[in-house]
């Protein structure tokens, strides 16, 4: 991937690509806040590739607005695919004109970085436009992994004053089921020996359809697919052998072996299925990624985001993918354990993905060594809903929230674009169900109250039928029109961004409002 000359080069020019842009593939407006470097060894020249967009429209001081890092799977697999293809702010898409095609960037109306900054890594070095100055610098384990994103992400803290204390959020997907837990649970460790002008503000840690405990995941593949339908008995049985024999080889902690025998058994699964993917299996082609991939080759867009034009663009390195394999059936629960106990986690699932989606988080989850564990699974499931509609279900306690998100598969965020950025912006500002449960009770059933954005302070029964709330009313936290809930067979819009209530189908005489 380049070694000191290409490093030189490309910090050559993010110092000057803000000069010389194009408005036609890469338009002023999308470009990051910042993009660059990040070295993480000074001696070799090894650096992890960012991007980063500061809030559209922040809820507070930028000195205090939540900063969410998002890190991509794999291994190897570069985080400007979550970018530019699910939840940055910018997406590619295609057109043709006289049969060629051309790619081009739109706003993407559901993310992440309406509210709260987002930082993009590509990690480890070595993936996407990363740099290694070696392939045997490429970590081969968690704990290297962890070494270089700590000093990447206090290497861009130090960027700039007004990110000495933000609140901190990790988040990825995917393989950064280890990633997320890892650095998260290197931060713990690191700042119980920093003084705290030294620590990172870490605040939470969100996981989309993770693998974070192969052996307990890899388990459940032969029953998702049979009782989704996909496999008879038969099938699942031959499918429940290969998986058994992988997971004897984790026993033994034969790492490469135990590798190469999940492999054979998801080329089996996918045989057996003839599906497009298991990521989804209610697609009829693969996630369309490849778009990410042709945008990033073109010279313009690399002299765009200050990467040298002689690097060439991998969605995801089969070189790092190599150095990592030992690392892929080694299980990183401990340390969502520890975070648990220290910090907000939010796990979450697309209810379509068959491969690392709801049936295998579960899994694992219930094995967890977590003092409210037990009261985690005796919590009621709750009904979420978005503007009316239901987008999942939200489980909780205390620091940990599970949430089941509806119409989505692996690459949630591209799914469920608006639902996804309600999800992260509910679960970072605890509102709604995110913040604590808010139901009633509708003909003996437990229906669930989503309060996108807005603080509930109080529920009670006043005795005679009518639910009387109680609210905190911010002025300015969110644009007019942003606060809906849903109660039983009625809707209403509550606030105006002025402080005021509006009525919309909700009969007066039944909610009283003080």
């Amino acid at each position: 991937m380049g070694g000191k000359s290409t490093t030189k080069a490309c910090f050559f020019c993010f110092f000057l690509f803000h000069c010389s842009i194009s408005t036609d593939i890469f338009p002023k407006q999308a470009l990051p806040t910042k993009s660059g470097y990040l070295t993480v060894n000074p001696a070799s020249n090894s650096a992890i590739f960012y991007t980063f967009y500061e809030a559209q429209t922040p809820t507070s001081s930028l000195s205090q607005t939540p900063l969410l890092i998002w890190l991509q799977g794999g291994p190897g697999c570069s985080s400007m695919t979550g970018n530019f293809f699910e939840l940055g702010p910018w997406r590619v898409v295609s057109s043709f004109r006289k049969n060629v095609e051309h790619l081009s960037l739109e706003p993407n109306p559901g993310a992440w970085n309406r509210l709260f900054g987002l930082l993009f890594l590509d990690n480890p070095i070595g993936t996407g436009f990363s740099i290694a100055s070696t392939p045997q610098e490429i970590p081969r384990d968690q704990i290297s992994v962890a070494k270089h994103l700590f000093v990447a992400i206090t290497g861009f803290i130090s960027l700039d004053p007004l990110f000495k204390h933000r609140p901190v959020y990790i988040t990825g997907e995917s393989y950064a089921g280890k990633y997320v837990p890892a650095i998260g649970y290197y931060i713990l460790k690191q700042n119980n020996e920093l003084v705290d002008s030294e620590r990172v503000n870490l605040r939470g840690v969100a996981i989309g359809d993770g693998f974070s405990d192969p052996e307990t995941q890899l388990a459940t593949h032969g029953v998702t697919a049979y009782y989704s339908g996909l496999i008879n008995y038969k099938q699942r049985d031959e499918l429940e052998q290969a998986q058994w024999e992988a997971i004897k080889l984790v026993k033994m902690e034969k790492w490469s072996e135990a590798t190469n025998a999940r492999t054979k058994v998801m080329d089996l699964w996918q045989n057996m299925t003839g599906l497009a993917t298991l990521y989804d299996f209610t697609k009829q082609k693969p996630y369309q990624t490849n778009l990410v991939t042709k945008f990033l080759n073109i010279n313009e867009v690399k002299k765009a985001l200050g990467v040298n034009e002689s690097m060439v663009f991998e969605s995801c390195s089969g070189v790092v993918r190599a150095a990592m394999h030992e690392d892929m059936m080694k299980s990183v629960k401990y340390m969502v354990e520890a975070l648990v106990g220290n910090t907000r986690v939010l796990l979450y699932q697309g209810l379509y993905d068959v491969k690392i989606g709801v049936v295998p988080n579960e899994a694992w989850v219930k094995t967890m060594k977590w003092d409210g564990i037990r009261e985690f699974l005796m919590a009621d499931r709750m009904i979420w809903r978005v503007n009316g509609e239901v987008a999942g279900y939200v489980q909780k306690w205390e620091h940990l929230t599970n949430v089941v998100v509806l119409g989505a598969g692996h690459i949630l965020p591209a799914d469920q674009p608006l639902n996804s950025q309600t999800m992260i912006e509910g679960w970072v500002l605890e509102s709604g169900l995110f913040g604590g449960e808010i139901f009633l009770e509708d003909n003996n059933t437990l229906v669930a109250v989503s309060v996108v954005v807005a603080v509930a302070v109080g529920i009670v029964d006043n005795g005679n039928g009518k639910w009387e709330w109680e609210w905190e009313w911010e002025e300015g936290m969110v644009e007019e029109g942003r606060w809906e809930w849903e109660m039983g067979g009625g809707h209403g819009g509550i606030g105006n961004g002025n402080g005021k209530w509006e009525k919309d189908t909700v009969e007066e005489e039944r909610w009283d409002f003080i």
